[in-house]
């Protein structure tokens, strides 16, 4: 059965991570999604481990689903073809500065003029409508400007250090996926497509200011920023005698209970540290000590059974191995070995949504080899045999 999103088609200009994560996202739940790479192909592809050239690990697991086309857009045959494309398609996609997209003479207005229901979708660095306009962007960076490095050194007591994690390109994909959507649900109502901005920096500066504003909400302000209970050095995974658990113990319930199994409920009620949300906010530190002790003492099965008897919320701390081993994971699909037609036997990452009357969500199409469906698509817009051949021989086909 076909996706929620069937019948979109979607011409992806980007490359790396932010951009064809976002449009992953859509061709999973059903969008066409042509890829659109020059001639040496998406820089990731070049990232291994890999078993053939220019099909990397990373490069296969954010652009699953979609179809491959090589134009050379610095061309004008190339930047031709890609107009054709464009008469037929609903939304273009890129993460380039906007000033290069100018440079190459794919501007919005240009479009607009040959498909008035176009959606143009920019992800870049920042908006345009500031001063850091047109400066380039990176994943590091954004989490820097947008201080999330500041908050992991007032949360650890270390230095400054990003989240290892490529948190902003992420964060800001998902964004993008969102608001491309919005524009297409837009254009339903009225029939015109716009020009949509995706900048990194103020997506992650409402990311974290949502957090950390606190006092600064206020004019003037009631007092620092920072929300404490994700700041204190105490909100950690927890040693146990044999491993390390999660354990978030946040409300009322979850705090008698938890006090009663360590033999001390009077607290509850007597201590005043454990009064309100508020009263245990401001303590945070020294409540998730008294924690972090008590898990010391046992295993990590233990504390397991005692706190889910009690209904205290907790789970085991996974690495990376043990997270590919995880049982629910697998119950679930999220994790599946599949057969590539060129890379072998891979473990692919599942589709995490799911829809009742659209279950399309499903891995369809491997990631595609570098220019693997150039013909199909040029041909399925109308170019003549002779264009196509034309522009098959200006960069790689399958490989």
């Amino acid at each position: 059965m076909a996706g929620a999103l069937s019948g979109l088609r979607v011409l992806d200009l980007t490359s790396v991570l932010m951009g064809p994560y976002a449009t992953q996202l859509m061709a999973d739940m059903g969008a066409d999604v042509v890829k659109i790479e020059p001639p040496t192909g998406d820089t990731v592809r070049g990232i291994g481990p890999m078993r053939n050239p220019g099909m990397g690990s990373g490069f296969m697991h954010v652009n699953r689903n979609k179809r491959s086309l090589v134009l050379d857009l610095k061309k004008p045959e190339g930047l031709a073809a890609f107009f054709k494309l464009v008469e037929t398609a609903d939304v273009v996609v890129y993460n380039i500065r906007p000033q290069a997209m100018q440079r190459l003479g794919i501007d919005h207005e240009r479009l607009k003029a040959i498909n008035p229901r176009i959606i143009y979708a920019g992800l870049y660095g920042y908006s345009e409508k500031g001063p850091y306009a047109g400066k380039p962007a990176y994943d590091d960076l954004i989490q820097g400007v947008a201080a999330v490095p500041s908050l992991m050194s007032r949360a650890s007591g270390g230095a400054p250090r990003y989240v290892p994690l490529t948190l902003a390109d992420r964060t800001v994909g998902l964004m993008a996926c969102n608001a491309i959507l919005a524009a297409v649900l837009s254009r339903h109502q009225t029939g015109q497509g716009q020009a949509v901005e995706v900048p990194m920096f103020e997506t992650m500066a409402q990311y974290v200011l949502g957090e950390h504003m606190a006092g600064a909400t206020f004019e003037p302000p009631l007092g620092p920023t920072g929300y404490p209970r994700l700041l204190v050095q105490e909100r950690r995974p927890y040693p146990t005698t044999d491993g390390h658990l999660c354990v978030l113990i946040y409300t009322d319930r979850h705090w008698q209970k938890f006090l009663e199994l360590l033999g001390q409920g009077h607290l509850f009620t007597q201590d005043p540290r454990f009064g309100s949300i508020g009263a245990r906010t401001r303590h945070i530190n020294d409540l998730y000590r008294m924690v972090a002790d008590a898990m010391a003492m046992q295993s990590t099965a233990h504390w397991m059974a005692q706190l889910d008897q009690a209904d205290i919320p907790c789970m085991p701390m996974h690495d990376v191995e043990s997270l590919l081993q995880d049982p629910h994971l697998r119950a679930v699909g999220m994790l599946q070995e599949v057969e590539h037609p060129s890379e072998g036997r891979l473990q692919e990452i599942g589709v995490p949504v799911s829809f009742s009357d659209t279950p399309g969500l499903r891995v369809q199409k491997p990631a595609p080899r570098l220019g693997q469906h150039s013909a199909e698509v040029l041909r399925e817009a109308g170019l003549s045999e002779e264009a196509v051949q034309a522009l098959l021989a200006m960069g790689p086909t399958a490989l």
